[in-house]
């Protein structure tokens, strides 16, 4: 290995005679070096280096400050590092004096990432105490001492920030052999060994060997790449550092960003808005009159009154949920399908007008992905995933369909919107804006039609996330204005509400529904999911991570994703406890909401750690539980089976279980 200091890349050397570019070194101001794989490790550089190969990097450098006082009596060098969270500080022992530094609520971003001045390895910014005054003053509260300790140096120096403020890692999805591991600010010395080996391994295997959902570059498209975009976002990041961190707090910087054909509707109907993928969603739709903002806190908030109408409008009439934001991919031509049959665990060669659900297992068996496929032709699939996934699954598809695949993948996404049309008299509803025939005979569970819904030719897919009748509906963006506007003035005469994504949340968790990359991640197989009904096991049809799926069934689970219900009305959790089993810790609880046909908080955990005899049905059954709730011992009662509907006579009324 050789190390070159002070040499400038000025260019990624690229390869582009193939069907996707791939990096082959880069160009320096000291020649050309060759590279099997090139990794972008250039910090708050990283942006302007993966720019160069045409790749995004997401990140924006802000002003960090921090001043070392001079010597102060009784300051050794075995004193603890002192962090104030509620003053945005922390003090630490420099030579005998103090360090103090911060990150304040709101932060000062520097240069954008493609006008960083050159050299700048090792500078400084300009003092700017004004800035620094909130910080200064917040120290000087907490320790007196200092309003009479004398400031030896002011260091002010630029630190680089992600969107979400988590760093960034994997393999750019723009171009094969091209890495990144960046925006990793504070903790860059206390993650190195730990993301060097996960990077390492990655390239070795040609995938992440454990899981890393989180910190993966793909997690954010080119959209989040905007100069001024990640400018008013890193002015708030920054200031989260000491923030408390309420586990439902969305983000209020650069926004809006991306806006369905729905947006204005849902906001004149009183929407709470989040975002996911850049998208504005309604998280929950206050009453009328009512601000329309979420209050933070741990204990039961205020909104989830709202949600609770949510649910049960669901569960006893009719609800529409704006789904646009659903990641939507057609896939075609000649190989399409055989391509389908490699990538998908379950079997995709079903009559045209079929949804299957189905993962996407990497070669250990876990869970890339969790979609829906429905054959709209002979060589023609509509896939539709997560609003988070979008770059992750065009990438995994891209790199992991068989050499030579004749087919071809378009993201339409923003070429369809999606209302769901979800409850007892989601039928009703339908028809009055419908000619055409949706009884069960008809319309039976588990198909996808074209239909005529007020005057537009739309998509209707019957299937449902939330466990009661209902249909998936996809239209035309620039025609679902007109859509929805119909089956809100029909759906009043049905008790018809609309319904955000935390109804979602609750009505799918009593229905023991699982969600990719909270209970199906990378590193947690079909087998402990309790998913393997959604794989093709019985046939002779191979597919990417059988053998290993294989092999962990013939073993057993080890962990098991289970269904829970708390034993005391007024528990409120919200994903991320430990639960106990007699006693003893045995996993975590993956997610939890409030659940208005059980009456209590609900959820699903992961548990069974330990050998293979743990996590088998007898040794579940055999367990007394609880959760840790900020210190209370909460108990709750666990099953294999959803809480709600297990059997699933809600979905569809004749026989049978629902999606997920």
């Amino acid at each position: 290995m050789r190390i070159h200091e002070r040499v400038r890349v000025t260019d990624v050397l690229l390869d582009k005679r193939g069907s996707h570019p791939r990096a082959t070194g880069v160009r320096t101001d000291a020649g050309d070096i060759e590279a099997e794989y090139v990794v972008n490790c250039a910090g708050q550089w990283a942006k302007a280096v993966g720019a160069l190969a045409g790749v995004t990097v997401p990140l924006h450098s802000a002003e960090h400050f921090y001043v070392v006082t001079g010597q102060i009596e009784g300051v050794h060098r075995d004193l603890p590092i002192l962090r104030d969270p509620d003053g945005y500080t922390y003090v630490k022992e420099e030579v005998g004096g103090l360090l103090v530094g911060g990150f304040e609520p709101e932060a000062k971003p520097w240069v954008a990432p493609d006008q960083l001045p050159y050299p700048y390895e090792f500078q400084l910014l300009e003092e700017d105490w004004e800035h620094f005054e909130i910080l200064m003053d917040s120290a000087v509260h907490r320790l007196p001492v200092l309003a009479e300790t004398g400031i030896r140096k002011f260091y002010n120096g630029p630190e680089s920030f992600t969107p979400d403020n988590q760093f960034l890692i994997g393999a750019a999805p723009e171009v094969d052999g091209f890495y990144v591991a960046a925006g990793f600010n504070s903790v860059g010395i206390a993650s190195a060994g730990g993301a060097g080996m996960a990077l390492a391994e990655w390239i070795v295997a040609g995938e992440p060997t454990m899981d890393l959902v989180s910190a993966d570059i793909r997690r954010f498209s080119s959209l989040q790449g905007d100069n001024r975009w990640l400018r008013a976002r890193v002015a708030e990041v920054l200031g989260l550092h000491y923030s408390v961190p309420w586990p439902n707090r969305e983000m209020e910087s650069a926004r809006p960003q991306r806006m369905s054909p729905l947006h204005e509707a849902i906001v004149a109907q009183n929407a709470v808005l989040g975002t996911r993928n850049g998208w504005e969603r309604a998280n929950v739709f206050a009453p009328l009159g009512v601000p329309a903002v979420l209050d933070y806190r741990w204990e039961r908030p205020a909104w989830v009154d709202w949600c609770v109408a949510e649910q049960i409008a669901t569960r006893e009439r009719v609800a529409l949920f704006e789904q646009t934001s659903f990641s939507k991919y057609l896939i075609s031509g000649r190989d399409a399908l055989a391509a389908l049959q490699w990538l998908c665990a379950n079997d995709i060669d079903v009559p045209v007008g079929t949804p299957v659900y189905t993962p996407m297992l990497n070669s250990r068996a876990g869970y890339e992905a969790d979609v829906t496929v429905t054959r709209t032709g002979d060589d023609a699939f509509l896939m539709v995933s997560s609003a988070a996934t979008t770059v992750r699954d065009l990438d995994w598809l891209r790199r992991n369909a068989p050499a030579s695949t004749a087919w071809h993948v378009e993201d339409v996404t923003d070429a369809l919107a999606v209302i769901g049309v979800m409850g007892p008299r989601s039928r009703d509803l339908l028809a009055t804006c419908s000619p055409d025939d949706l009884s069960d005979n008809a319309f039976p569970f588990g198909t996808s039609q074209g239909i005529r819904l007020a005057g537009v030719t739309v998509r209707a897919t019957r299937i449902t996330y939330v466990g009661e009748l209902g249909w998936e509906v996809y239209v035309p963006t620039g025609d679902a204005p007109a859509v929805y506007a119909a089956l809100t003035a029909a759906g009043e005469a049905l008790g018809a509400r609309p319904a955000g994504y935390y109804a979602i949340d609750a009505l799918r968790l009593e229905k023991g529904y699982r969600a990719f990359a909270r209970e199906l991640t990378p590193d947690l197989t079909p087998v402990e999911a309790g998913l393997l009904f959604a794989c093709k096991l019985r046939t002779d049809i191979d597919f990417l991570g059988r053998s290993a799926l294989e092999a962990r069934r013939a073993a057993g689970p080890r962990r098991r994703v289970v269904s829970f219900t708390a034993g005391e009305g007024t528990a409120y959790l919200w994903g991320g406890e430990l639960v106990r089993r007699d006693g003893e810790p045995v996993g975590q609880v993956t997610s939890a909401a409030w659940g208005a046909s059980v009456g209590s908080a609900v959820g699903l955990a992961l548990i069974g750690p330990g050998g293979e005899a743990m996590a088998r049905t007898e040794w579940i059954q055999a367990g007394r539980y609880d959760v840790d709730l900020a210190g209370r011992r909460v108990p709750i009662s666990v099953s294999l089976r959803a809480p709600y509907d297990p059997d699933g006579h809600k979905v569809r009324p004749d026989e049978g279980e629902g999606r997920r």
